[in-house]
């Protein structure tokens, strides 16, 4: 028995937030955002607009893409740190107005690395026997908890979802995933107050903690050292070697964290798919959001060997090698 990727979706805001928009509203220039993170844009969400909006819209089209039916679907798992609210899940209400009844659903929250955590769990219920069919979303509103007067972090994130099917297939898909986390260094990139450790008060307000923190420099010198061997051992489980790679697809985090674990990989520049420069780092929603734009733009054919990798809050971070099997 193995698992495919049957079908992908994403779904991104209508507003977009150029660098030339935020010059206008922190010290910074196109330049200097350009150089450091390659990032030109980003979609930022409506304050009426939830994550669940995103998450469902992906939903729906990764369920159309694999000639589907919401009541095809045995099981959601959805990866966010900006859920909706702190319950019910997401999860929950992506099933409930997707028409799924009594499908269980729930949420994870694993940052950048969220939807290899989920693809992870999905895969593991499915090999069991659990389920045979599962839809998981990565989607993220990271606009709503950055400090837009913080120019070294206000410029790297933006909103989105993306979703994928995966499902029981007599053929191996899912060539192998690894997750790892070091929980020792989580406040280099964390959010501190809003949990039960420090609930919301007037003090946290006033002190802008319900934002994003981060150590740029430390969290990039994990990455480029983590991405690329985490790579490296899903590669040697799958038993597939760097060569045979036909795309790598990254977090979107930095453009230079891409290039640096492509390098590191000896993965040529044209088999590496960015689209930063449009989106910004979206986290959980990144990886889905990227395979799901090299899908539609045709970088992607049957048979083909895709290798996924991701480095975030936790800090977390994982590497999946898959065979795309669509017929």
């Amino acid at each position: 028995m193995g698992v495919v990727v049957k079908g992908l979706g994403a779904s991104l805001p209508e507003k977009i937030l150029t660098n030339q928009d935020l010059e206008k509203m922190v010290d910074t220039s196109d330049e200097w955002i350009t150089t450091r993170t390659g990032i030109k844009t980003r979609r930022i969400s409506k304050k009426d607009e939830p994550s669940s909006k995103f998450a469902i819209e992906a939903g729906r089209m990764a369920i159309e893409d694999a000639g589907m039916k919401p009541s095809d679907i045995d099981v959601v798992i959805v990866a966010t740190v900006t859920p909706d609210m702190m319950f019910p899940s997401t999860g929950c209400i992506v099933a409930s107005e997707l028409g799924m009844g009594e499908t269980p659903a729930f949420d994870i929250s694993a940052g950048c690395s969220g939807f290899l955590y989920a693809m992870n769990i999905a895969d593991s219920f499915i090999r069991a026997g659990k389920y045979s069919t599962a839809l998981i979303i990565g989607v993220e509103e990271l606009s709503k908890i950055t400090d837009w007067t913080d120019r070294s972090t206000c410029v790297l994130f933006g909103d989105g979802a993306g979703a994928a099917v995966l499902t029981r297939s007599e053929e191996e898909g899912i060539l192998s995933i690894e997750i790892r986390s070091d929980g020792s260094k989580g406040e280099l990139l964390y959010m501190p107050a809003g949990g039960s450790r420090m609930p919301a008060s007037e003090y946290t307000v006033k002190n802008r903690l319900h934002y994003v923190k981060m150590n740029g420099r430390e969290v990039f010198k994990y990455a480029v050292t983590k991405m690329p061997a985490i790579s490296k051992e899903a590669l040697e489980k799958a038993g597939v070697s760097v060569d045979q790679v036909d795309l790598f697809i990254p977090h979107q985090a930095n453009q230079r964290i891409t290039e640096s674990t492509g390098e590191r990989l000896g993965i040529d520049p044209s088999r590496v798919f960015s689209n930063i420069a449009k989106y910004g780092n979206t986290s959980a929603a990144s990886i889905p959001i990227a395979w799901w734009e090299a899908y539609k733009e045709g970088k992607i054919k049957e048979g083909d060997i895709i290798l996924l990798a991701a480095f975030g809050a936790g800090f977390t971070w994982g590497a999946a090698v898959v065979k795309w099997r669509r017929k």
